[in-house]
């Protein structure tokens, strides 16, 4: 059996959105990230938005069937199942809250780092955290 080891990366993966200006407009503008693509595409948009530090990118999909609305902001199962890391936890903490978004929890110290559970306009569930350093 041949080990694939080199050349692999994690690109992108899809997060299903009620609207798309809407989902542009909370990952842009209130987050910062960067819009990729918008392209019009028959019946619907490819729309791909990236945090500025690099990392997977996010597909942004308005639902096609009943099935894929109902998991709008379930598509982790109840989970959190979306990672934000920072390099400086405080400031993006503080920025997010200013820009009203909710967060369930006061951040936290673990032995992996800083992190606070935080929700998007959508339902998902997210981890803002900054990995502890050494």
């Amino acid at each position: 059996m041949t080990s694939v080891t080199q050349g692999l990366r994690l690109a992108a993966l899809t997060l299903i959105i009620p609207d798309y200006d809407a989902a542009i407009g909370f990952f842009v503008d209130v987050l910062g990230f960067h819009l990729l693509e918008d392209v019009p595409q028959p019946g619907k948009r490819w729309v791909r938005v990236a945090p500025p530090g690099g990392g997977a990118a996010l597909v942004l999909a308005q639902p096609a069937t009943p099935q894929q609305a109902a998991a709008i902001g379930s598509q982790g199962g109840g989970r959190v199942w979306l990672f934000l890391e920072t390099d400086d936890f405080a400031r993006d903490h503080a920025r997010m809250t200013a820009a009203g978004v909710e967060f369930e929890e006061p951040p936290r110290h673990e032995p992996y780092g800083t992190v606070a559970v935080w929700r998007d306009p959508f339902g998902n569930r997210w981890d803002l955290i900054e990995h502890r350093k050494g």
